[in-house]
């Protein structure tokens, strides 16, 4: 029998929120840790490096340092928030309280841009690593492509505990596939190699800065691209054990383990390879190592590397879109879960949309797009934290961001900056990025703010709220 689903204000059937309830509890810090590091890990492999393109080594390293202090303060923020609204929704949850429906639709509109296309740029890396290996004469990646849609899509429909458990196994050997490469690259490291690249006639050229001082700036959202998605380890916490506790443990631990993997790749890659060699490699840490046994194990482990980011983004887009869906946001069926607690099409309708976009083959392009929707939702997620500070100093707060509203103001003010340098670096795809987020906010505006379910966990948690602001 069909179940009538609620409009705005009314209370849904018992059966609308059973039928969209995920499986609690499978989680502790840990493993979220793991998440954390999954969901980037890929980064150091490949992706990257496209930043020595664009401003040099000199040019990504500041980019590098400008960007790893901007997360260490947005994952310090967000510790925060999730420590205080532990809800499947993780950002666009932050922002509903904060900024209301408009603002709470916005930044989950941006998330789900970046988490949708950040995948379909990891397949063309590792259709780039699997045509390396030479693997049954593989020339063109597109079924490449299929397969790993398709398969981990299935997995992540057997339940977010099997899903969680495969991925830090991966994880975890994609980070042996680091260390690996940083063995085999010392010795080959040489100090000329970081800066082979000819300068040009910019303001600001040099041997450090070949494309001068606005090299840095374009060079933002390939730094970007070393922690892109570590956020997304709240959109966990309906899923994880005492989530107050441990999901700011878990982003917090990976987000450790993620800036000392970012400055050893940066260094040791364009040390070992070249940075005029890297600027424009799908698979630069095998081209760093060259015709060498550790390239053949690092090939093959890096494809764990990039396996494991895009498993795990999958596993954050459906839980952006499961939220949104089950708030009233975007159609409600895509938050229906199956008889192992996962929500189907909030798995499958991204998943073909991201492979749609594959056959693009430009990983770049597609890096540079992901990268837009991340800068705009850290851009609202930051305002959300000063605005629950500033307008609710007295809610529970089980972790406190140190600095308070300094530290999540730094990182809001160089996340503007990355917003713009998407359009620096390619701006009909930022601009394309830009057309599909109104066109969101356009059927937000005209059809779905007038069917929120009201007792949706994101909804509940806004209505306390105005609701004590009222008894104020």
């Amino acid at each position: 029998m069909a179940v009538k689903e609620p409009q705005s204000g009314t209370q849904p059937t018992d059966d609308y929120l059973a039928r969209r309830t995920l499986r609690s509890g499978t989680a502790g810090w840990v493993l979220l840790a793991g998440l954390g590091v999954s969901y980037v890990v890929s980064g150091d492999y490949s992706g990257w490096n496209f930043g020595l393109e664009q401003g040099g080594f000199g040019g990504l390293a500041i980019a590098a340092v400008l960007i790893a202090g901007m997360y260490l303060a947005m994952v310090l923020g967000m510790a925060e928030m999730s420590s205080a609204l532990p809800a499947a929704g993780g950002g666009y949850t932050f922002a509903r309280r904060a900024l209301g429906p408009w603002g709470g639709f916005a930044t989950g509109t941006a998330i789900l841009i970046e988490y949708a296309i950040a995948p379909a740029a990891i397949a063309t890396f590792i259709g780039a690593y699997v045509e390396s290996l030479g693997l049954f004469g593989i020339t063109d990646g597109w079924w490449v492509y299929l397969a790993v849609y398709a398969i981990f899509i299935g997995v992540h429909l057997a339940g977010v505990g099997e899903a969680l458990k495969v991925m830090f196994v991966i994880t975890a050997i994609a980070l042996v596939g680091l260390v690996i490469f940083a063995i085999a690259a010392v010795p080959m490291f040489d100090v000329a190699n970081l800066t082979d690249i000819e300068p040009t006639d910019a303001a600001g050229a040099s041997s450090l800065l070949p494309m001068g001082y606005l090299g840095i700036w374009a060079a933002v959202p390939f730094a970007i691209w070393f922690f892109l998605a570590i956020e997304g380890v709240p959109l966990a916490a309906e899923e994880a054990k005492d989530p107050a506790r441990n999901v700011p443990r878990g982003i917090i631990a990976a987000m450790a383990v993620l800036l000392v993997t970012a400055a050893a790749m940066l260094i040791l890659v364009t040390g070992a390879g070249g940075a005029e060699a890297m600027q424009s490699s799908g698979n630069p840490l095998v081209e760093a190592l060259g015709d060498s046994g550790a390239a053949t194990v690092v090939n093959y482990i890096g494809l764990a590397g990039l396996v494991a980011s895009f498993f795990s983004i999958m596993y954050a887009y459906s839980r952006q879109l499961f939220a949104l869906s089950r708030a009233g946001y975007l159609p409600k069926s895509m938050s229906v879960v199956n008889s192992r607690k996962a929500p189907t099409l909030a798995l499958i309708v991204p998943g073909v949309i991201g492979f749609a976009l594959t056959f693009t083959g430009k990983g770049s392009m597609l890096l540079n797009m992901a990268v837009f929707g991340a800068a705009l939702s850290y851009v609202l997620m930051m305002v959300s934290h000063i605005v629950l500070r500033r307008r609710e100093p007295d809610m529970p707060r089980p972790y406190r961001t140190p600095g308070g509203t300094v530290t999540t103001g730094f990182a809001l003010i160089v996340a503007a900056l990355a917003v713009v340098a998407t359009f620096l670096v390619d701006s009909q795809a930022a601009l394309w990025c830009l057309a599909v987020f109104a066109a969101f906010l356009a059927y937000f505006g005209l059809y779905s703010r007038h069917r929120l379910v009201a007792s949706s966990p994101d909804e509940e948690f806004a209505a306390l709220a105005d609701a004590e602001r009222d008894l104020e």
